[in-house]
């Protein structure tokens, strides 16, 4: 899809969140792919953390970003597996007021080009909290390469046309400023 060049480049803030009982920054190899894609894009690193797999960990975190008016994007990676330790949709899913069917999809179809039916394996999901993008991903660098390059890099480039997520980032949270609807 076309970039238009006449329009200006937007810089978003953006969150990374590693779910892993064993990894540290120091080797947590997908969140520095996120890390690395996302900056040499022109966005912004708001923050970044790891957090073992459990869900009320996981969840904070996440509420804390979506809180933080300085947040545009929380991008996870880990945790979408079928073990028992993978729980990281159960506590993200809850917090979204809208659900990104669509990124789901679309994650499976690139990732069915790279790894065929293993891509069955993962649970990726996406939606929006509180004004805040939130991408659910798996934690294989391969995959997060995948989702930045198939999806996030055109779509957080306010210059994507047809049409892009930064463009109605303004008008993410009308049903918060006019009460919630039933």
């Amino acid at each position: 899809m076309p970039i238009d060049q006449n329009l200006p480049f937007i810089p978003l803030a953006i969150a990374v969140l590693t779910m892993s009982d064993t990894r540290t920054l120091e080797s947590d190899r997908s969140g520095d792919t996120l890390v690395d894609r996302l900056t040499a894009a022109g966005h912004k690193l708001a923050a970044r953390a790891i957090v073992p797999d459990d869900i009320e960990t996981i969840r904070a975190q996440v509420k804390a970003w979506i809180d933080d008016p300085s947040v545009d994007v929380i991008i996870t990676t880990g945790g979408t597996g079928f073990t028992g330790r993978d729980v990281t949709p159960e506590a993200i899913e809850p917090l979204f007021e809208k659900r990104m069917d669509g990124f789901s999809v679309l994650f499976h179809r690139i990732s069915y080009d790279k790894i065929g039916t293993s891509t069955l394996q993962s649970r990726a999901t996406g939606g929006v909290a509180g004004g805040t993008y939130i991408f659910v991903l798996p934690g294989s660098p391969g995959a997060c390469r995948d989702a930045w390059d198939g999806i996030l890099a055109s779509q957080l480039d306010y210059r994507h046309r047809p049409c892009n997520f930064v463009e109605i980032m303004p008008r993410l949270d009308e049903h918060l400023k006019r009460g919630a609807t039933p």
